[in-house]
């Protein structure tokens, strides 16, 4: 993986419209604030909620005797923050140095540390329940997306033909992202709202809120910053 200066550099042959100049600009421009957008705030709050309310549940259930379960809806709570992160930050961007910085932002949040988060699995059996099925769907499906929006950015897009080939990969990076973040976000739904262990554990208003509420949310707030015509697919 090439370091994130190197990442910028090559934005130049990827992004027709930022010359050598703004990418300079970007490099040092690491905390831009993002361009903001109608629903930005109400993602954030609600990733937060659904974390909060995953770390009460958690540490108000002497998590000391959960074993190595206790790793797993905490890190997992942690990626989908990033993931939603990950996506504010980035789209949609009108100007070139944003455009720089969030692509960025971006993969620090989704492959440097929500990747890593959500391969926090644990040692009760999978594929057992709905849950346990869609997370290693999920898992497979986060693997491939980031490898693919990698490789059309990583040293020039070289992995897939560099220039305007690797280019050309990215509105399907987008439109495959979205899927799978809601995919992401039902899987985070089915364990919070119907598990066995987190109905027992928790009171049901909280449960209601934290993993059917805000999951909800933060689709629709994130949705809201959907453009089709940057995509280009007609």
């Amino acid at each position: 993986m090439s370091s994130a200066a190197d990442n910028l550099e090559q934005l130049e042959g990827l992004l027709s419209d930022v010359d050598p100049e703004q990418v300079g600009m970007a490099r040092n421009t690491t905390n831009l604030r993002t361009e903001g957008r109608k629903g930005d705030r109400t993602a954030e709050y609600a990733a937060l909620v659904f974390v909060l309310v995953t770390w009460g549940i958690i540490f108000a259930n002497d998590p000391m005797s959960l074993g190595w379960f206790t790793y797993h809806p905490i890190l997992q709570s942690c990626a989908i923050a990033c993931f939603t992160y990950g996506v504010l930050t980035l789209q949609p961007t009108s100007q070139p140095v944003t455009k720089a910085a969030g692509l960025q932002r971006h993969q620090i949040a989704m492959f440097g540390i929500g990747i890593p988060c959500i391969l926090s699995l644990h040692s009760a059996p999978h594929f057992t329940s709905w849950h346990g099925t869609f997370g290693i769907i999920t898992v497979v499906c986060l693997l491939t997306q980031g490898l693919i929006g990698g490789a059309s950015v990583w040293f020039g897009g070289a992995a897939l033909g560099g220039g305007m080939k690797a280019k050309a990969v990215w509105k399907y990076h987008r439109l495959s992202g979205y899927i799978v973040f809601s995919l992401t976000l039902f899987t985070a739904y089915l364990g919070g709202a119907w598990s066995g262990w987190v109905t027992g554990h928790s009171n049901s208003l909280v449960q209601f809120v934290g993993y059917t509420v805000a999951p909800a949310v933060i689709l629709l707030a994130v949705y809201t910053r959907i453009r089709p015509s940057k995509m280009k697919f007609i």
